[in-house]
Formats: C-alpha cells, sequence, structure tokens
C-alpha cells in the first residue's frame, strides 16, 4: 500500500484555471510531465495522441484569435464574456493541448486509443500536481471549433481531448459532491 498516493487520490481536486498564477513549470519540468503523462495503457504501442505547449506570447496570441472567432459568431456578445475571450489561453502560465490522434487499426480499437488519450489527460493532471503545480483539466468550445482547432494546428482527423492548464496556486479547493459509488456498482459475484 502507498498511503501518499491513497491520500492523494482521495484529495484530489482541480484548481479553476482562471486562479492559476506564475510560476508555472520550466521547459525541463514540462517534459518530465509529458513523459510521465505518456506512461498510460496504450494498447498496440501507438501513441494515439500527441501535445501542443502552449506558454508565453502564445497564450495571449491564441486567446485574441479564439476572441475573434467567438465574437464574428456572437456579435452580441456580452462584454464579461468577451473578456474571458480574450483570456482563454492566458489564464494559467502554461497550457497544454492534448490531441488524440486514434485511427482505424487492425487490432486496436479506435475506442481504445480514444480513453488512451483521456488518460494522458488524467496522468498529465496528476503529473503536475506531483511537481507542486495546481491544474485544471477543459475543453471548452475552442476544443470542438474547426476554426479554433485549426490555429492549433489540429488536423481534420484529430480531436482534442483537453486542455491542461497549470500554475501555481495557495487556494485548496472545496470538495464538490462525489457519486454514490453503491448506486453506480454492479457487483457480479
Amino acid at each position: 500500500m502507498n498511503p501518499a498516493l491513497i491520500s492523494y487520490l482521495q484529495g484530489r481536486r482541480s484548481v479553476a484555471a482562471n486562479l492559476l498564477d506564475e510560476p508555472g513549470p520550466d521547459d525541463d519540468t514540462i517534459r518530465d510531465i509529458l513523459k510521465i503523462a505518456s506512461r498510460v495503457p496504450d494498447h498496440g504501442k501507438l501513441a494515439p495522441w500527441r501535445f501542443i505547449v502552449i506558454k508565453g506570447q502564445a497564450r495571449e496570441r491564441l486567446s485574441a484569435q479564439f476572441a475573434a472567432i467567438a465574437l464574428r459568431k456572437d456579435p452580441e456578445m456580452p462584454a464579461e464574456r468577451r473578456e474571458q475571450e480574450h483570456t482563454r489561453l492566458s489564464r494559467a502560465p502554461v497550457v497544454v493541448a492534448v490531441v488524440s490522434r486514434a485511427t482505424r487499426h487492425p487490432k486496436i480499437p479506435e475506442w481504445e486509443q480514444v480513453l488512451s488519450a483521456g488518460a494522458v489527460c488524467t496522468f498529465l493532471y496528476m503529473a503536475a500536481n506531483a511537481y507542486g503545480f495546481a491544474a485544471n483539466w477543459l475543453t471548452e468550445w475552442i476544443g470542438f471549433d474547426e476554426e479554433a482547432l485549426a490555429l492549433l494546428g489540429v488536423a481534420e482527423d484529430e480531436r482534442l481531448a483537453g486542455f491542461v492548464h497549470i500554475g501555481t496556486s495557495d487556494l485548496v479547493p472545496a470538495d464538490r459532491p462525489r457519486p454514490d459509488i453503491d448506486a453506480i456498482t454492479t457487483w457480479l459475484t
């Protein structure tokens, strides 16, 4: 038994992306976090996912481009949402986009490849926590908008599994209601 790991998993909570501050991980730490994230179950050793690391000025540039797309699609957008769009990727010091590259394979179902990309997001989140950073896994509208995805370099045959925002926070977020395990568990004995 690993009591420290059990304690971490029992208390795991996300810090809202807009509450993540500097410092974020440096490039070497980001690489280490990505190496850990890539250790997920991956039947067939396909690596059916890839990473896009967004930091520095790229966060502001992409946020402005996404805001322009959102405003073009909703010209009556309220001022509060406009401000939110302008900070979409600049809320945290580092944002890692996880891109699912699931494809047809003679032995590995596409669904397993998609699940592997989701596991990468989870491992990425937990690795950031292990290095002392707070994190939040989000998708938001840009994860489903073809024009926004093209700005990120996501190909037509790829999908966004999520954005993992990474930064520093002293906040301890309140826990939220969790599912009743007995209500969602079937025991076959």
